[in-house]
């Protein structure tokens, strides 16, 4: 698929009746493991991002570019999975929410939030500060505007329901809805009554970053037009663990626990895919 194509089908789950749970994916192997088990989407998040690639915590250190040559190598390692992104604040002002679009577009990127946390966390701020609501318009639209590729979709995230309250939230909502913003990313809502009240405001499909048990049930969640839930990042975690292990059994001369089925390296790392095409290559 091309990424136009992934980015339409992305459009597709947006416009559709049913809520997703995407993969976490933070390099190309887990891209081509999530593929294969058949999930729809791929979420590359910044903090697995800064895991990844910096072996940090999510301090917002990442650059865009490191940002954005791994999801260029993600989205490469996909054949028809469509890849979301959580592009943080946009790495700046306006102009850099714009060049932030650029840059993620070219990695075929299906789709990116920009966020309206200030960030990274001013000197002294205790807990998180919020943009105001004019300022999170701006980069939402400087990022819509420097789309080349129409079809890419720009998400307007806050998380002002755990910041500043139910009436900011909503506040934010109604005016991301006039942005142009194709969907709504809210992340901090824990409660059925929250998301009850975000669904009534908005007026576009909503994207969930939070998920606590009381809101879990799918149904329950498309009935209040969110398309996507996100279910975390520990498949990047559980790699860690895994490293771990397997260092420290081969540091103590043990065999490694937990190694994968005979064949799934090659499946996953296209092993015939390549062989038929050095085959071809070499005459």
């Amino acid at each position: 698929m091309t990424h136009t194509q992934r980015r339409e089908a992305l459009r597709a789950v947006l416009s559709g009746a049913s809520c997703l749970h995407p993969a976490s994916v933070h390099d190309p192997l887990s891209t081509r493991i999530a593929e294969e088990i058949g999930y729809e989407l791929g979420m590359f998040a910044g903090s697995t991002a800064s895991l990844a690639i910096l072996g940090a915590p999510d301090h917002i250190l990442i650059t865009l570019s490191e940002f954005a040559e791994q999801a260029r190598r993600i989205c490469r390692a996909a054949t028809r999975l469509p890849v979301l992104a959580d592009a943080d604040h946009g790495y700046g002002n306006a102009m850099n929410a714009a060049r932030t679009t650029e840059e993620l577009e070219a990695s075929g990127i299906a789709g990116f939030s920009i966020e309206d946390t200030d960030l990274p966390r001013p000197y002294g701020a205790p807990k998180p500060r919020l943009l105001s609501v004019e300022e999170g318009v701006g980069k939402v639209r400087a990022a819509l505007a420097a789309r080349m590729d129409k079809a890419t979709c720009v998400f307007a995230r806050t998380g002002a329901m755990s910041v500043t309250g139910r009436e900011d939230c909503l506040r934010r909502i109604a005016a991301y809805n006039r942005s142009g913003a194709d969907a709504i990313f809210l992340t901090g809502v824990t409660t059925r009554e929250e998301l009850d009240a975000a669904a009534e405001a908005a007026t576009l499909p909503l994207i969930l970053g939070t998920l606590t048990e009381e809101i879990r049930d799918r149904d329950y969640l498309a009935s209040r037009g969110v398309r996507v839930a996100l279910i975390g990042h520990a498949p990047s975690q559980a790699a860690a663990q895994a490293i771990f292990a397997a260092l420290t059994a081969l540091r103590h001369g043990h065999a490694v626990p937990g190694m994968p089925e005979k064949g799934a390296m090659a499946r996953w790392t296209r092993e015939a895919q390549y062989s038929e095409e050095m085959k071809e290559y070499l005459g």
